[in-house]
This record gives C-alpha cells, structure tokens and sequence, in this order.
C-alpha cells in the first residue's frame, strides 16, 4: 500500500511538473493553438507518399552534400595526381577532378557518401517527376492549388539546374563533354549568346571560372531557394490540405485521412528509413558515375558513348534528332539545330506547364474548388495529352543514346536517327487518340457495371431458347465511387411509371 502511494504522489509530481512546462513553452510559443495541426489528417493512398519521397530524398541530399563539401575543392588549378589510384598516378589534372578522386580512394566511406549523394539526386528527380504527374493526372492542380502547380513546377526546374550542377563539377571528360554541349546552346542564342558564354566561362571554353561558380551556385543558391520552396509548398499543403480519392465519407468538402500524431509521423518515419535504406544499399552495390574511368576532361577529347543522365537525356536526344539547319541574316548566323531543340523546346515544355491549369480552367469553363482527385478516365482529354507528353519525352530520351542502341543492335545510326525523328512526329497524337479512345471505353464499361451490375461469369439459358451472362449488384463503396465521378443509374421502368 505505501508503495502505491508513492507511485501516486510521483505520477502526480511528473504530470504537475509537465504541465508546468508545457505552460512555460506556450507562454512563449504557440503550443496549444498548434495542437489542431497534430490532428490534421494525411491519405494513405500509396500514389500521395511520391511527394514524401522526394523531400525525403532531398534531406539525404543535403546530409551528403554538406558532408562532401569538406573534401571537394572547386579549382580548375592544374596538379600532378598521386593519389591511390594508380593508373592515373602522375596525370594532370584539376584539383576538382584530383579532390573528387581522393573522395573516391583516399577518404574512408568517400566513396559510399559521394555515390549515395548521386543515387539521392537520380531519386529525387525521378520523384518529383513521378509526383508531378500524379498531381496532373488526377487534377490536383486545379483551383484553389494552383500556386502549389507553380512551385512544384519550379521545384522540378530547379532540381535538373542543381543536378546539372553537380554532375559537372568533378571536372571529368565524361561532365566536361556535356559542360562543351551546354556552351554551345548559349553560342546558339541569337545575339546575347556569345556573352553569356564568356560570362558563365570567364573567357573562352573551358576557362577557369565555371567550376567555382557552379560550386556556389550548386551548394548555396539553389539549395536556399529549393529549401525555401520546399517550405512554402509544405505550409500550402497545411493550409489547403490534401486532395483525396472519392469513397464512402469523403466529399469536396472533408478531408479523410490518418491524423498527422502519431500515425501518420510514425508512417512517415518508417518511409524516410526506407528511402535512406534503399539509397545506402544502391550506393553499396551499384556503381554510378566513376569518374576515374572517363579521365581528366580534355578540351580536344570526347568520351565515347558519352550518355547525360536520364534527367536532361531528352536535351540529348532533341539535339541529335534536328536536321543541320542554319540561317545566315546580316552576318550572323542562326543555328536552328541547337537552338530550336535545346532552348525553344524546353523553354515551351515549362511554359506549358506553368500555364496548364489556367489553360485548362479557360477551356472548360471549370471555376469550381476540387478536393477530390478525378480518375484519368474521367478527363480523357487531359489524360490524352499528358500520355503523347510522355511519349514524345520517351522518344527523345531514347533518341539521347542512339549510337549506343545502334552499336549494339547492328543497325544503320542514320536509319535510327530517322525512325526516331518519325516517331516525334507521329506517336504523340497518336498515343493521344488512343488513349482519349481507351478512357472513353472505360467510362462506358463503369456505366454498364454500374447499370447492370458485375459480371459473375455464369452463362445462364432464357426461356426463349437463348443465353444470358448472370450480374451481381455492385458492392456499396463501388457503387459510391461510380456515383461521385457523376456515374448515375437510370431509372428502370417501373420506378418511372411511380
């Protein structure tokens, strides 16, 4: 009995002394008044944890990175290498390249952290992508989330100029080869292009300035805006709260869902362990970018089968795909091969994306606020154009590497390079069509389901002498599902003769 009182007068003593301090903090912090946000509910629809993905992607990126930052020096400063790596002992090379190869042979777990920073970069990309068409697809970016669209467009902006960044910066021939392809885009752009090109360069390619400022810009200015993005993207989520799947409870007018503490942190949680898990283990078993085997970059040297990674691989493949075109005007030549694939194409590509959810708003006259995701069948003109986007990207990364297809399979590069030019043209719309075809028939195969209910797969014979498939009514959740995306029953017979 004393022992159970003791245990009382320490329990109350524990509760009075946390309650005291909880007062303290919200004296000086808004704690209670953020308690609601604890309880705000999060989906659980394996589509909405890409964007989880990618910002957990993003803190392994800034882990490693900064880790990196301690070994790597962004100098173009030429040194006599005699490192670990014995073939290149005695070689020239930059310090970048010399620093980068130390990381990688001299540095205990360099090379773990520098490869894991790499894998964390291709992941995050790949994410944001991925998320970026889950929220297309589904309509996510429609009013009142439009600015989100935006921000998530210039997220994905930013992280292909950061990856770019950071791919050229260890100096080696295979990220010199594509630092020489991105001087001559700036060359192509009429007028201003050969003082952007000096700018960037500080004098003729390669120069000397490019790597220090890639370094800052890589590690400084990027990061901040995308660290300051990320933010701004998070508190809009707050404060719109999610989108979610149409089902039993949930309306444009809720939000249903596990609640922030503890669920959806403990979930959370369990998938940032996940995602740096799986990230290690690549990074232990899964070689990317050695740079010891491409070499110092050379100005008069080009690595064969040189291949960017796949994040800008559609650049690549655009540049191969255009014809030699070239218009001389007053002197100046235009080059329309590099700059009608390299800046016109992508600077399209953006302005589309920017513009899409206001175009779309126009188009169909649709002002109303969405909190429910459409299904793509429900939209099959919107659907239809983000499966030729796909397609038509698809065909540009793949053109990215003609050479290397067209060595291993023994064919004709110039037959290839042609294949692929026809594909660009023609297999967008008609990915389109069918696409816009194939949604239309799901959306009348929901109709009939919804009308005659589920195939059972029994043949039954009439009385007239024929056969007849059996139905069985739709479950409740279907039926519900079927009902939000505007799916309506008609009425039978005897319900419209009452």
């Amino acid at each position: 009995m004393l022992w159970r009182t003791r245990r009382a007068r320490a329990a109350a003593r524990a509760r009075h002394a946390s309650q005291r301090t909880t007062d303290w903090v919200d004296g000086r912090l808004p704690l209670y008044e953020g308690g609601g946000l604890l309880r705000k509910a999060f989906p659980h629809h394996w589509s909405f944890f890409l964007g989880e993905i990618a910002l957990y992607s993003f803190v392994v990126l800034l882990l490693t990175g900064v880790w990196l930052t301690l070994f790597f020096h962004p100098s173009t400063t030429e040194v006599v290498y005699h490192g670990s790596y014995r073939p290149l002992d005695g070689i020239r090379m930059s310090e970048a390249y010399a620093s980068t190869l130390d990381i990688s042979f001299d540095v205990r777990g360099g090379l773990l952290i520098r490869q894991l920073h790499h894998w964390a970069a291709l992941v995050f990309l790949a994410a944001i992508g991925l998320h970026l068409l889950r929220v297309f697809f589904t309509g996510a970016f429609r009013r009142p989330r439009e600015v989100n669209w935006l921000i998530g467009v210039t997220l994905f902006l930013l992280a292909l100029v950061e990856g770019f960044a950071g791919y050229s910066l260890p100096d080696d021939l295979l990220s010199g080869t594509g630092l020489r392809i991105a001087q001559g885009i700036m060359m192509s752009i009429p007028i201003v292009g050969t003082y952007l090109s000096f700018f960037a360069f500080g004098g003729e390619f390669p120069g000397e300035d490019l790597i220090p400022r890639l370094y800052t810009l890589h590690i400084l200015l990027v990061p901040g805006l995308m660290l300051a993005l990320i933010t701004l993207h998070l508190i809009l989520v707050f404060y719109l709260k999610h989108t979610q799947w149409a089902g039993r409870g949930r309306s444009e007018r809720n939000a249903v869902g596990k609640p922030m503490f503890p669920q959806f942190t403990a979930s959370s949680g369990g998938l940032f362990l996940m995602v740096f898990g799986v990230l290690t283990v690549l990074s232990g078993v899964a070689q990317v970018n050695p740079v010891w085997a491409y070499g110092p970059y050379r100005p008069h040297a080009v690595s064969t089968g040189s291949q960017p990674d796949w994040y800008v691989g559609f650049l690549e493949g655009s540049l191969r795909l255009v014809p030699p075109w070239e218009t001389t005007l007053a002197g100046h030549t235009l080059m329309w091969n590099v700059l009608l694939p390299a800046v016109v194409l992508p600077g399209a590509l953006f302005a589309v994306l920017y513009a899409y959810p206001f175009l779309e708003r126009r188009l169909t006259g649709d002002h109303g606020e969405h909190h429910l995701c459409d299904r793509p069948r429900d939209n099959p003109v919107r659907t239809g154009l983000g499966v030729a986007a796909i397609c038509g990207y698809g065909v540009l990364l793949a053109a990215g590497g003609n050479d290397v297809i067209a060595l291993v399979f023994h064919v004709s590069l110039n037959t290839l390079t042609w294949v692929f030019r026809v594909a660009f043209v023609l297999l967008p719309p008609l990915a389109y069509m069918v696409t816009r075809r194939v949604c239309l028939a799901l959306q009348e195969a929901d109709q009939e389901r919804l009308e005659q209910g589920e195939e059972t797969g029994e043949v039954r014979q009439t009385v007239a002498g024929g056969y007849e498939e059996s139905h069985e009514p739709l479950e409740e959740e279907q039926r519900y599902v079927l009902k939000a995306y505007g799916y309506e029953r008609p009425p039978r017979e005897d319900e419209l003769e009452r």
